[in-house]
């Protein structure tokens, strides 16, 4: 047991959702509770340090909870990853699959410097589909990417083969 499996308490499972025959596993109950979010972002925030990045990448909506308190906490830039039309800039785009149809992500071109260190958060890890297209879109914009975190890890869905990052940290795996 890994020692964040007692947040699994704090995990909602919600069956059938979006689509029939998903099991959507709902941070709500996590967020609800100031201590074990707060913990939460305690173990995110060690491994942004022990990365030694220079930026926070984080990918629409989810992933900005947990993003925007820990870049404000470590002075760092916060990069986000967005779904079409919500950038005004120009932007790189990448189209990607999901375990349940297509998506697509955006980066402001001039979001990362060229070599720049980013970390990438998000709130879980699937089949790897979105964090792998925010990866692409890092790499892209001339970052590099030092590592990955998210709050949930569906191991058996094997997404951490397709992101391409050595360091994938999650807190709670299933």
């Amino acid at each position: 047991m890994s020692s964040m499996d007692h947040l699994k308490m704090y995990i909602r499972d919600i069956e059938d959702f979006p689509e029939k025959g998903i099991l959507f596993r709902d941070i709500t109950p996590l967020l609800l509770s100031p201590e074990a979010f707060n913990e939460a972002l305690a173990n995110l925030e060690d491994r942004l340090v022990n990365s030694h990045c220079e930026v926070v990448a984080a990918i629409e909506s989810r992933g900005f909870i947990f993003a925007a308190p820990l870049a404000s906490r470590l002075n760092m830039p916060l990069v986000p990853i967005r779904k079409p039309g919500k950038l005004p800039f120009d932007k790189f785009s990448v189209d990607y699959q999901l375990e349940y149809g297509s998506g697509t992500l955006e980066i402001h071109k001039d979001a990362i410097s060229n070599g720049q260190k980013v970390f990438l958060l998000d709130d879980i890890l699937a089949t790897g589909g979105t964090l792998g297209a925010a990866a692409s879109l890092i790499k892209l914009s001339g970052g590099q990417l030092v590592g990955a975190g998210v709050v949930i890890e569906l191991a058996e869905l094997n997404g951490r083969s397709v992101i391409g990052v050595n360091e994938l940290y999650s807190l709670i795996k299933y």
